[in-house]
């Protein structure tokens, strides 16, 4: 009995309970944003609150957390989706540059990641950044070469590109 009696006294539920905070960034060691988390009253109100890295988690915060979680997922299904469908479409597509070039085919100049990028988006009207397109040096000679673009996140596709003598 002496042992229950210690245990209420000294149990984590007899003082005020700790309270929620709704992240608003990503915090290292504590969370990322939109988690919620529990804190120590001073902790929140003197260093989270101030700094706009938490806010209080109230009913009507926790359920507006909870729509920004469920339409930035639904973002990025979309995005995914149209990521795939954008690979499906580029990876049928064969891109024809003429560039100059002399009597040997070798270019006069030579074909980058942004003429590719300007191809693509007269070619299909889908704008993609010349990062994302992986070509290890530029192109300089007459000929077929296969280039990988990332669409999305993780996806890539597969373009033939066809650099022809300008005539």
């Amino acid at each position: 009995m002496a042992g229950t009696a210690i245990g209420t006294a000294i149990g984590t539920g007899t003082g005020s309970p700790m309270p929620e905070a709704i992240l608003l960034q990503d915090i290292e060691g504590v969370g990322e944003r939109g988690a919620v988390i529990d804190v120590s009253k001073g902790y929140l109100r003197n260093f989270l609150m101030p700094r706009k890295l938490a806010a209080p988690a109230t009913k009507g915060a926790l359920a507006a957390a909870r729509e920004l979680a469920a339409a930035q997922e639904r973002a990025a299904a979309e995005a995914a989706a149209r990521a795939q469908e954008n690979a499906a479409l580029l990876s049928k597509t064969v891109l024809t540059i003429p560039q100059q070039a002399g009597g040997d085919g070798r270019l006069f100049g030579s074909v980058t990641a942004q003429d590719i990028a300007d191809a693509i988006l007269e070619a299909r009207g889908i704008k993609i950044d010349k990062r994302k397109i992986e070509l290890p040096e530029p192109i300089k000679q007459v000929g077929t070469t296969m280039v990988e673009v990332e669409v999305g996140e993780g996806i890539t596709a597969t373009i033939k590109t066809m650099v022809v003598e300008r005539t």
